[in-house]
């Protein structure tokens, strides 16, 4: 019990680990009140350039990523250490209990808990969400699609319905955090893919 309760309780503090938060000190430009509002890549890319939303990316997916690997050195009897703890991370990354709750939309940071729990069911999860973002053409059709395809094909592989349940666990909580875009979606008002890659891959960085 006492293990499963630490792997949370590390795996919350790493996921409020926030580079975009620190860059907007830094930058003194406060994403919260520009662009899409969050603390995540996308936003950090929008608002300060694709260098700095490059780095929060790889922050959020490595913090992740080190929250189940090393619940899983500290605990390898428990079987749920790794899930436990990489789940907690995305929660941590979602609502930062220093920073009231408001951290980033979760994409990256679990992203970087499935490619420490599987690395072949990442790039899989990742074709495919890639494909249905084209199909569909709006963004929040990656994270939601891996939301709901992850806990199914770990529960049916692990024939665990604890896995299942731990994993969907994160799917309200991935839909909590864009709701802003379904909102939008619905509205007729969010950006299509093709064209966001269009108007923002190829503008230039923002002076320094």
């Amino acid at each position: 019990m006492m293990s499963n309760i630490f792997c949370i309780i590390m795996g919350y503090f790493i996921g409020t680990l926030s580079p975009a938060a620190l860059f907007s000190k830094i930058k003194k430009k406060n994403l919260k009140h520009h662009g899409t509002g969050n603390l995540g890549a996308t936003n950090t890319m929008l608002v300060l350039g694709k260098r700095y939303g490059a780095l929060v990316m790889v922050f959020d997916i490595a913090k992740s990523f080190a929250a189940v690997k090393l619940a899983e050195k500290f605990f390898p009897a428990l079987s749920l250490a790794g899930l436990l703890a990489g789940s907690t991370s995305v929660v941590g990354h979602i609502f930062p209990f220093y920073l009231k709750f408001k951290g980033g939309k979760g994409l990256a940071s679990y992203g970087g808990m499935v490619l420490a729990l599987d690395p072949l069911l990442f790039a899989v999860l990742l074709f495919i969400g890639c494909a249905l973002m084209f199909i569909v053409n709006y963004g929040v059709v990656l994270p939601l699609s891996a939301a709901v395809l992850f806990p199914i094909i770990n529960g049916i592989r692990s024939n665990s319905i604890g896995v299942f349940l731990i994993a969907f666990l994160l799917f309200p909580l991935l839909v909590i955090s864009h709701r802003s875009n379904l909102l939008r979606i619905r509205q007729g008002e969010e950006i299509k893919i093709r064209d966001y890659l269009k108007s923002h891959l190829t503008k230039s960085e923002p002076v320094e």
